[in-house]
């Protein structure tokens, strides 16, 4: 398979070839499986960060197809898999159309209800669980993969509506490592530099990212960079598609990537490839970090990562001496309890380096979900209020109550994240949760503990629009709306805010998010904070929430966005172009210099050991996304890979008697679960490899650890001791496995460079 197979270009013969934004149709309207489309809308790819530009062919009220749009900068006429069948989830058999509820209390059915039935209950029970429990028993848990505009809306409902500081999101489980190594390193939490200067870099370094799989158009970019000649280094547990072609492959212990990042620092500071100038004119902190680095020599950290001092020495020399250097970390980096000091760990490396603030030479934080940026910006975060502004600071506290025209004392403080609700439920301290656009039952890890603390909530409340595997446990589940039904910005992993526009209407009942949330904010008696009729309207509130904060928005407007295909924040006047590249004369401190903060590597919170030898790791997959809930009911993609399978190094797999194909088990201090095997030379002897898309009985939550990083408490998803064998029988859910599929999706993935033959030789 070739690099960039699965990314999909425009075929020009079969579509328009050029649009009229204002008129809103194509100039020549083609024919599309026998059906006349209408209309061609612009919006974006629901997924990943990246947020490809896209067309929505529509023919009456029915999106019929896709196209991707030339006309954006970031995709420029690609799609990946994904976003090439993103369409299929609107008019889907399982979309949810109507709202239900269990009448008859906890274990009856679900059975359709009207909307006034649905939402005067849902207000009566929160009223009484909180006149009984107090006004923090009701938590809300939101989500990322919607708008800006929802995403501030929830954060405003859970504060303002039901007086609750409980209210936090998904994006904890994704981003909430980055954000912190970005605030305690950099001062704002973005990623410094535009996609449009991954080809000016003189070398790339990836850690933890699996950007062929999870961010196919990225891959491309990076391919750009290779033609001009930028060196590659990729470190990472699996040999992953681009680890195939990188000129260093650093194939590191999981959960080891600080010591090594520290290692490189000390190899720069030794071999005088430092950045004086930089360090002393635009950083603190420097003489402590150096220190600290001086404790862990190659020789050191090779002990621990299960690498070579050469390997790491060629690539610390290879960033060192890049005129401009790009870092990227994902979740492979974060998704640790030491996921923070990771980050920071890579900003050390980059600031020492003088990497900032120049084109082609920045740290970049890969944004997993596809609002994921936006959604950690507009205050539905536990200790955060719109704008990246804090909870517990008096001065942004008053300013967003005179805004939102509450007195001050009435705004609540900081809650839970949405990692310590689970716990808090069990503890009944959380008694009744609203939820939207979130599936923990399949993204939270320890799963049996999660559904345990779902199921013994008093009144459970979950807005979607499939019955998601956390849906199914609900006492009332409201028919919410896909992207392309409602209109809103969403900022992708660059930073750049973007606009989805509306293609059809919510199917039978079903309604749009913002609708169902003032409707109940209003049912609540707080109707007054809520009074809104088009996202337009949210959105300038918003601005105005953010109005001089680090997260600056009030110089975006939809017309803006339209006009410049996406505008940068911060972008504080509507007469300014936006900030494509951060960090060029200042950080965003108020001193303007970035921070140091020295590394003293501590292990996995789990360690393999004589009942559990092996490291188990997981994460997504091309075909997949997230918690599965869309791409799962997507045909083409559920038949690329329809069921997990754990990924073995064939050594380790002859040694334990398991061939290609056989049912294996799979065991930690949680759970176990059984999967198919597939042998594989591309991952390191000592871990194996199960990924997180798929739910129930086939969730690989059942086996993660649900320690958390101390500052922001995201699981360590990536980390975790495990023992597997060959099962005694398969699982119950083996009876539905078409042999032929399965062999064919083992065949498919065997033939990705993430599966592929023997690797190309490195130092490692």
């Amino acid at each position: 398979m070739s690099v960039d197979k699965g990314i999909f270009r425009r075929q020009k013969a079969s579509t328009a070839d050029t649009y009229d934004f204002h008129s809103g149709r194509p100039d020549a309207t083609p024919w599309t499986s026998e059906r006349r489309i209408d209309r061609y809308v612009p919006t974006h790819c629901c997924y990943c960060g990246v947020q490809c530009g896209m067309y929505l062919k529509v023919a009456g009220n029915e999106v019929i197809g896709v196209e991707p749009r030339e006309d954006f900068p970031v995709n420029r006429g690609m799609l990946c898999p994904k976003g090439s069948t993103a369409y299929q989830t609107v008019t889907h058999p399982d979309r949810l159309t109507y709202p239900m509820m269990r009448r008859n209390g906890k274990g009856s059915p679900l059975e359709r209800v009207s909307w006034d039935e649905a939402l005067n209950a849902i207000a009566t029970k929160f009223r009484a669980i909180q006149a009984e429990h107090g006004a923090d028993a009701v938590a809300v848990y939101s989500g990322s993969s919607m708008t800006n505009e929802k995403c501030y809306l929830m954060g405003k409902f859970a504060r303002v509506a039901l007086g609750t500081r409980h209210t936090d999101y998904n994006g904890r489980l994704c981003m909430s490592s980055a954000t912190g190594a970005n605030e305690h390193a950099l001062g704002i939490d973005r990623a410094a530099n535009p996609i449009s200067d991954i080809p000016l870099a003189d070398c790339i370094f990836v850690i933890g990212s699996n950007v062929g799989e999870c961010f196919p158009i990225v891959t491309s970019w990076l391919w750009r960079a290779r033609d001009r000649g930028c060196k590659l280094i990729v470190a990472d547990p699996r040999q992953t598609p681009i680890a195939r072609t990188a000129d260093v492959f650093l194939p590191l212990r999981p959960g080891t990537d600080s010591i090594l990042l520290t290692s490189m620092l000390n190899v720069i500071i030794n071999e005088g490839l430092l950045d004086e100038r930089f360090i002393e004119q635009r950083t603190n902190g420097w003489e402590e970090t150096r220190a600290a680095a001086e404790q862990y020599p190659p020789e050191v950290a090779a002990k621990v990562c299960g690498l070579k001092p050469e390997a790491i020495i060629q690539a610390a020399r290879m960033y060192g001496r890049a005129h401009a250097a790009l870092l990227f970390t994902a979740r492979g980096l974060e998704h640790q309890s030491k996921g923070v000091e990771n980050g920071l760990a890579a900003a050390n490396l980059a600031l020492a380096t003088g990497n900032f603030g120049r084109p082609g030479a920045g740290y970049m934080t890969l944004t997993g979900q596809g609002n994921g940026q936006g959604g950690r910006e507009m205050g539905q975060k536990a200790s955060q209020l719109p704008g990246e502004r804090d909870i517990e600071r008096q001065e942004d506290r008053e300013y967003i109550c005179s805004v939102w025209g509450i007195d001050e004392r009435d705004l609540p403080h900081s809650g839970y994240p949405a990692t310590l609700m689970i716990p808090a439920m069990l503890r009944q301290e959380i008694r009744a949760c609203f939820m939207i656009c979130s599936n923990p039952m399949v993204s939270l890890p320890d799963q049996h503990t999660v559904e345990q603390a779902l199921r013994g909530l008093d009144f459970f409340v979950v807005t979607d629009f499939f019955l998601s595997e956390t849906a199914e446990l609900a006492d009332v589940v409201l028919p919410g709306n896909v992207w392309a039904e409602d209109e809103g910005t969403v900022t992708n992993l660059e930073g750049r805010v973007i606009k989805y526009n509306r293609a059809t209407e919510p199917p039978g009942e079903a309604r749009l998010d913002w609708e169902i949330v003032c409707d109940l904010a209003h049912r609540l008696g707080k109707g007054q904070y809520f009074n809104f009729h088009s996202p337009r309207e949210i959105f300038d509130e918003l601005r105005l929430c953010t109005k001089g904060a680090t997260c600056d928005y009030w110089g975006i407007t939809y017309e803006k966005i339209e006009a410049q295909n996406g505008v940068f924040w911060p972008c504080p006047t509507e007469d300014h172009p936006g900030t494509p590249r951060l960090y060029e004369e200042r950080f965003g401190f108020p001193d303007g210099r970035a921070r140091f903060n020295p590394i003293t590597y501590l292990p996995p919170a789990e360690e393999p050991d004589e009942e559990y030898p092996l490291v188990l790791t997981t994460g997504r997959v091309i075909y997949h996304y997230l918690s599965g809930n869309q791409t799962r009911r997507t045909p083409f993609l559920l038949e690329q890979a329809p069921y997990p399978w754990i990924e073995i190094h064939e050594e380790t797999a002859a040694r334990l008697g398991i061939a290609d194909g056989d049912w294996v088990t799979a065991r930690t201090r949680r759970g176990e679960m059984t999967v198919p095997a597939l042998v594989v030379r591309s991952i390191r002897p000592d871990t194996v490899f199960i990924p997180y898309h798929y739910g129930h009985t086939e969730a690989a939550n059942i086996l993660t650890n649900p320690v958390l990083e101390p500052m922001m408490k995201i699981p360590e998803y990536k980390v975790c001791a495990v023992a597997i064998a060959p099962a005694t029988q398969p699982p119950d859910w083996a009876d539905k496995v078409d042999p032929d599929l399965l062999a064919a999706a083992r065949e498919r993935r065997r033939e990705l460079p993430s599966a592929s033959a023997k690797p190309k030789p490195t130092l490692s």
